[in-house]
């Protein structure tokens, strides 16, 4: 839940971002970028943001448990193993990039199909 709740807000962050970067956009039309080359960015914006937040939050864990494993096993004999990632955690954390991918198409379309003249048009 923790997750797909990130990704909601990913995606929320994303399309207000859009309203402010429509004149960015609109320029990289003109100067001959493809729309399809503005919803890669989009995209590949979104997979760094994703993988930046899963390798923080990896290194939190892993700070965390190294800070709170002494206390833990003296205080209440609760000893947790500091391995590296497994196969599963490393499939988990891949899981999220992905997903942040798929979630970032939505405005990354909205950003597609947005018009060159729309971008360039001034709003009072």
């Amino acid at each position: 839940m923790v997750v797909v709740t990130a990704l909601i807000g990913m995606m929320a962050t994303i399309f207000s971002s859009l309203n402010e970067r429509r004149r960015e956009m609109a320029i990289f039309r003109a100067m001959g970028a493809r729309p399809a080359t503005i919803l890669g960015l989009l995209v590949l914006e979104a997979m760094l943001m994703g993988a930046l937040g899963a390798g923080l939050g990896l290194g939190l864990l892993y700070a965390g448990l190294f800070v709170a494993h002494p206390g833990l096993d003296n205080a209440y004999g609760l000893w947790l193993p500091i391995a590296a990632p497994g196969l599963r955690e490393a499939m988990v954390l891949a899981g999220v990039v992905l997903a942040s991918a798929v979630v970032s198409l939505l405005p990354a379309l909205r950003a597609y199909r947005l018009s060159l003249a729309d971008g360039m048009m001034v709003r009072l």
